[in-house]
């Protein structure tokens, strides 16, 4: 049946304003897409490169999807300026932010703010302090790989090479960060397994030129040194470089950890040993999907401390 016009525009009346009433949320469920921040650390370390190249990659592939924000700050130890980035993307009230924190305990108390502001926070990479997160009364899921079973598999493939008693030293990433203290102990449980005697352990900070000037001082200090291991790639670079300086190539073994495209040609020619690969350009996607299971409220299978694991394998020649 056909309404008079009167009936026709009441009934508009009536529909414009059940439609005022509904949450923003639901008007829009059909046509907004979940805004996804990407924050990592140094853009200046192809490992977070990668990373980003990965997310770029997979929110091409998934435009219908999500939006994604991708942010880095300039060095591995700029944690004042993450904090900054953070409360950006808070202020832009993004839905989801995925971080790899460039301070395991630092970044909490920001980290808290988004969650109260309703974002799905992810922890990537590097582990939150898991009793910092606990004592802030939050819950932030961790997305990565084992970084000390990793560590663990390369000292083990480097023990093989020597033998009882031979000495050798650690080149540590930044040391309040949880994976660089992880990675560390893995490579301590490989050389205590086969008693081979660390010497020295100190930090690189992550970068190719902390790690270049910790180990010459290492091979300086220590002459009988017979390996070096260091807790990313970038830092094993510059532990190369040092080796060759000390008129040593060949004579120290160098791993790493992150299989970083520059130290392919190192594993090849045997100026690096070995070194781990966790999957850089699969490390945020792996973060990115989690969140939007979460924003839409599918179950997330983690484990202890809400840590949902993702891969790590050796790396030889």
């Amino acid at each position: 049946m056909k309404l008079p016009f009167a009936g026709r525009l009441l009934a508009v009346a009536m529909l414009a304003a059940a439609s005022a009433a509904l949450p923003l949320s639901s008007a829009f469920a059909d046509t907004e897409k979940p805004k996804v921040a990407l924050v990592m650390k140094s853009l200046a370390n192809e490992f977070f490169l990668t990373m980003e190249d990965g997310a770029k990659a997979y929110q091409k592939d998934h435009t219908a999807d999500f939006d994604l924000i991708s942010n880095g700050i300039k060095d591995e130890t700029d944690t004042a300026n993450q904090i900054r980035i953070v409360e950006q993307m808070i202020v832009q009230k993004v839905d989801a932010l995925v971080i790899a924190p460039a301070d395991s305990k630092a970044m909490v108390p920001v980290l808290k703010k988004a969650v109260d502001a309703k974002i799905t926070v992810i922890n990537i990479d590097n582990q939150l302090d898991p009793d910092i997160v606990k004592s802030k009364n939050i819950t932030i899921p961790f997305v990565g790989p084992d970084n000390r079973k990793g560590a663990r598999l390369v000292g083990e493939y480097l023990a093989k090479q020597l033998k009882a008693g031979d000495e050798v030293g650690i080149i540590e990433g930044v040391s309040t960060t949880t994976n660089a203290q992880a990675r560390t102990a893995g490579f301590k449980d490989a050389m205590e397994a086969a008693n081979i005697k660390v010497v020295s352990l100190q930090s690189g900070q992550w970068e190719m030129d902390g790690g270049n000037k910790v180990a010459a001082a290492m091979l300086s200090e220590y002459p009988e040194i017979k390996a070096l291991l260091a807790g990313n790639d970038n830092m094993a670079l510059g532990a190369v470089s040092a080796v060759r300086a000390a008129g040593k190539a060949g004579k120290v073994q160098v791993v790493g950890y992150d299989n970083i495209n520059a130290i392919k040609p190192m594993l090849k020619d045997g100026r690096v040993l070995a070194t781990a690969d966790q999957f850089a350009a699969k490390q945020a996607v792996f973060g990115i999907e989690t969140a939007l299971k979460i924003i839409k409220g599918e179950k997330v299978d983690s484990g202890p401390n809400g840590v949902i694991e993702t891969p790590v394998e050796l790396v030889t020649k």
